[in-house]
């Protein structure tokens, strides 16, 4: 493609995001397509032959977008936002163009660099002391499965990474209410999935210490290995939060890896007045949350804040000599505080969206979903047949219709609710159990949600509800 080409294409993809933003409410929230559509439509264009620019554009509007779910449409409720900005959708355009590999300090100095300056500003906006220091992994998941990592070989002095695991068993602990993510780490981590230690919770969903300490003794008894310990600041179904201050106490007092897992309401510790649910997060090993969810950066950009990042670098750290540089020693090579070798240059989207709103501009966008979501949790209860499930701490709301017909009972017409509403094309919301029951979750963190939107999605649920029976 020449220049001239090229810079035609880039006009016509700049006007298209600008309509496609311009007009994202027209679309269907949720895709409507049913499965293997999109497939036999694909396969049914000749692609083998050159084809160009305009033909393949079109084929995306025609084809590819009505298979989209739209993320960013105001109207998505669902699951927790993935939610971008334009600083943060230009910075993206320029790392696409850059395409730099930023492995070790050498192959991009730049991207080390602001990854390392962009980190320690966030870190003072969340409000975490200087005995942090911060990586930018791609997933919360990622994160958790280099932090049980780092646990499993700080427990066992590096030894497993060099002769592997000697037959001892090393148990991880966690809440019932905590992240799939954590399981999966363990799997892969070799602890194995039934050494996951889930922990009952309370009334609110938050793990109970005394339980805890209870089945760290139980284990110790039998001879397994307490390693480590995973505080939820936020849980996927309900953003329960488990008791951080107590929890790094009981680690402390064990000798427990204490992970933090924030991914979405990491995000709102750049409120001051939200820091108070976060107590005693200073005292654990390490912390992740997701700036890609919840705080105007386009996925994916998970920051991973650790103590002591001696630890995680001798955990990961392989330096075969074609990787060698001659100042090594005076750098930052986060090949060393994570699973890839392979980075992207990440920090970009994040340094554009953090110059650009600045500290009071995010903190702006935070307390209005903060309080738009506690305007839906007040109305929706108000009605008088609409419950809340679980506390609204954050921006997510757990509530159910309580009515029933008679021929269906309460959870059978909330799933019913939920895929009506769905269909609709015109939010887009999902479910969780909470206590074995259905339960809707509505979470309000898309950039572009206003009250008009959170006022629409309450009068479509109450009538489509109330249609039901």
């Amino acid at each position: 493609m020449d220049n001239d080409t090229f810079f035609k294409m880039l006009q016509q993809i700049s006007e298209w995001i600008i309509r496609y933003y311009e007009n994202i409410e027209s679309y269907p929230v949720k895709s409507q397509v049913v499965p293997r559509e999109i497939y036999k439509k694909v396969s049914e264009l000749d692609n083998k032959s050159p084809t160009n620019i305009e033909k393949i554009l079109s084929d995306f509007e025609k084809i590819i977008l009505p298979g989209i779910t739209h993320w960013q449409s105001p109207n998505f409720f669902a699951y927790f936002p993935a939610n971008t900005s334009p600083p943060s959708i230009l910075a993206e355009m320029l790392t696409s163009a850059i395409a730099a590999q930023c492995m070790v300090w050498e192959t991009s100095p730049a991207a080390a660099e602001l990854e390392e300056f962009t980190l320690k500003l966030l870190r003072e906006y969340i409000g975490l002391p200087e005995s942090f220091n911060g990586v930018i992994q791609d997933t919360a998941s990622t994160a958790t499965l280099v932090a049980l990592i780092v646990a499993r070989e700080k427990k066992s002095s590096f030894s497993i990474n060099e002769n592997g695991f000697d037959g001892k068993i090393y148990r991880v602990y966690c809440s019932e209410e905590a992240h799939s993510s954590i399981e999966k780490a363990a799997k892969i981590a070799g602890y194995g999935r039934k050494n996951v230690v889930k922990i009952p919770t309370d009334q609110n969903f938050a793990m109970r210490v005394n339980l805890l300490e209870k089945s760290i003794l139980e284990d110790i008894e039998k001879g397994f290995i307490p390693c480590a310990v995973v505080s939820a600041f936020g849980t996927t179904s309900s953003t329960a939060i488990d008791p951080i201050d107590e929890i790094a106490e009981i680690a402390s007092k064990y000798g427990l890896f204490h992970h933090v897992d924030g991914a979405l309401a990491g995000s709102a510790l750049i409120v001051p007045e939200m820091r108070q649910f976060a107590k005693g997060i200073e005292k654990a090993n390490s912390f992740v949350f997701n700036p890609h969810k919840w705080l105007l950066t386009n996925f994916d950009c998970s920051v991973h804040f650790v103590k002591d990042k001696e630890i995680l670098i001798r955990t990961f750290s392989i330096t075969p000599e074609y990787l060698k540089t001659s100042v090594d020693d005076q750098v930052n090579n986060y090949r060393d505080w994570g699973i890839q070798l392979g980075r992207r240059f990440r920090a970009l989207k994040l340094w554009f969206v953090m110059r650009y709103y600045g500290l009071e501009g995010l903190q702006k966008f935070i307390r209005e979903h903060l309080s738009l979501a506690k305007y839906f949790a007040e109305n929706i209860v108000a009605e008088g047949d609409f419950e809340l499930l679980a506390p609204v701490y954050f921006n997510t709301v757990c509530f159910r219709y309580i009515r029933s017909d008679g021929k269906r009972n309460v959870d059978e017409i909330n799933e019913e609710l939920l895929k009506t509403l769905n269909k609709s094309g015109r939010i887009y919301i999902t479910h969780t159990k909470l206590n074995g029951k259905y339960i809707i979750r509505f979470v309000v963190g898309q950039t572009n949600t206003k009250k008009r939107h959170i006022d629409a999605a309450l009068e479509l649920i109450k009538q489509t509800a109330r249609n039901l029976v």
